[in-house]
């Protein structure tokens, strides 16, 4: 009997989501969107990416992923700007991180950054979203502070 009861109180965990293994079986859906990065010199990358417009779904980010493809990242957009932190745990892949006026200007860049790291990555002043991209996107692309990412939910881009 002893081991039914534990048996039920882990499955109770589990179906809750109080549990690593149970944030796993419900992970949040994205909508998926197009933007554009466009520098200060005229180049212009479009982007596939994934929305993060939910606290719940900002909470998730890419973790548990193990893999992004080349032209794709998750753009986070929040209602009100603020100082944001950021952080890996649970991230398996390294980033490039932009951050993000309300304009879509690029104020802050964070490449490489550490998976499964607990460090807090800081936009460093008020912002109204961050970028994410596989590590080594920002040098490969050119893409710096003073550039700008366009997407309708900043600014009212395309």
């Amino acid at each position: 009997m002893r081991i039914a009861a534990r048996l039920s109180f882990a499955l109770v965990l589990l179906l809750a989501g109080l549990c690593p293994a149970g944030a796993q079986t419900a992970l949040e859906v994205f909508e998926r969107d197009d933007l554009a990065i466009e520098t200060v010199g005229g180049a212009r990358y479009e982007i596939e990416v994934e929305l993060a417009l939910t606290p719940r779904q900002q909470a998730q980010g890419l973790m548990y992923r193990r893999d992004l493809a080349a032209d794709s990242g998750m753009l986070f957009v929040y209602r009100r700007d603020g100082p944001v932190n950021m952080w890996m745990k649970n991230t398996l892949i390294p980033l490039d991180m932009l951050f993000l006026a309300r304009d879509g200007r690029i104020v802050r860049v964070a490449e490489r950054t550490v998976p499964h790291s607990l460090a807090t990555i800081s936009s460093g002043e008020s912002v109204a979203g961050v970028l994410e991209l596989n590590a080594g996107s920002v040098q490969r692309l050119g893409v710096a502070v003073g550039d700008r990412v366009i997407h309708r939910a900043l600014g009212g881009g395309s």
